[in-house]
């Protein structure tokens, strides 16, 4: 189990060397992944901000791509789960085997570990098995421990699930109930490359093998910058921005008639965590100590887009949840006092 860095005693220069670290790693995912920059940047703040992401985007976008890259650019120990209709809870979590001693005859249980016993956990196509197996998850994401036959079992930290979907197929998936939409810190969408982009994937994935991945950041430096992160300062005037911004997507008290009219259900108080945090992690990023608006402005629409239940008629005029957050943006306004 790797243990709490302690953090406050780093001194100037370890502060430079991991962000320098951090650096590097985009360098390194950028080695593989062309274009995407938002997406990789977005990656890399759940990652640091100790939070859960759900990637979503039609086939062929480099998803898993992008994922077991960042697994091979840190050095952590890395697990894929393919989901599948017929997948049980027990292929993620693990199962108890029957052993005998030869020597003594007597017969015992032991736990064998499932795949979500790793750092880095792929649940790729997670809407295809249904929620029964998809909930076995949920402890693991929220709690970072395992619960079976009674016993406890801690899993390894950093522990990070990075899920895939696809948004366009509905035969043979299953919706993501929203308690387990929820415990994502992030959901990222995967775009389009633009046209230059998409040329130059053509020519690096139709030639020669190209550069191999390096390992540049350890666990322990993972969780030191994890722990950092919510040493990076936010003003009390951000603060009381989210908290507006938040509370304004709750249809019952909202003040916004696009809201009112094509919201049933808003974020509870965790987006106003994810929204910090994932700021802060931004802030440090850019190698900076104090959060900005930009920060968090740049962050509403992945914390909120899968927290932000649109109703049916939201649906009928085409309105999607990053429709809603960018008008409650506009609605709520700039902080009053941000840097106070």
């Amino acid at each position: 189990m790797t243990s709490e860095p302690k953090t406050a005693e780093l001194t100037e220069q370890d502060l430079e060397h991991l962000l320098a670290k951090v650096s590097g790693l985009r360098s390194e995912i950028g080695k593989v992944i062309i274009g995407q920059h938002d997406a990789v940047e977005q990656l890399l703040v759940g990652l640091f901000a100790g939070g859960h992401c759900l990637l979503e985007g039609v086939p062929g976008l480099a998803k898993t791509l992008m994922i077991r890259t960042l697994g091979r650019a840190v050095k952590l120990s890395f697990k894929r789960i393919q989901f599948t209709p017929d997948l049980m809870p027990s292929d993620i979590v693990g199962t108890e085997i029957l052993e005998e001693d030869h020597g003594t005859g007597r017969r015992a249980f032991r736990f064998t570990r499932g795949p979500i016993f790793a750092n880095l956990v792929l649940a790729d196509e997670i809407n295809r098995s249904p929620p029964k197996t998809q909930a076995a998850l949920l402890e693991a994401m929220q709690e970072q421990e395992v619960t079976y036959g009674g016993e406890t079992y801690l899993l390894d930290r950093p522990f990070f699930v990075l899920a895939t979907q696809n948004p366009i197929e509905q035969t043979g998936t299953y919706p993501l109930p929203e308690a387990q939409l929820d415990r994502f810190l992030l959901n990222l969408r995967i775009e389009y490359p633009s046209a230059e982009e998409e040329m130059s994937i053509l020519t690096a994935t139709t030639g020669e093998a190209g550069e191999e991945v390096t390992g540049v950041m350890t666990a322990e430096e993972v969780l030191q910058v994890q722990t950092l992160v919510r040493q990076v300062h936010i003003s009390h005037g951000l603060v009381e921005w989210v908290a507006n911004l938040v509370r304004a997507t709750r249809p019952a008290t909202s003040e916004i008639d696009t809201v009112r009219d094509f919201v049933d259900w808003g974020a509870g108080p965790r987006a106003g965590q994810a929204l910090i945090l994932t700021a802060k992690a931004r802030a440090l990023l850019a190698g900076r100590f104090a959060v900005s608006t930009d920060d968090v402005e740049n962050l509403v629409r992945p914390v909120l887009r899968h927290r932000l239940l649109v109703n049916f008629k939201g649906q009928a005029d085409g309105l999607t949840s990053d429709d809603i957050a960018r008008r409650i943006v506009e609605a709520v306004g700039p902080p009053q006092s941000p840097l106070e």
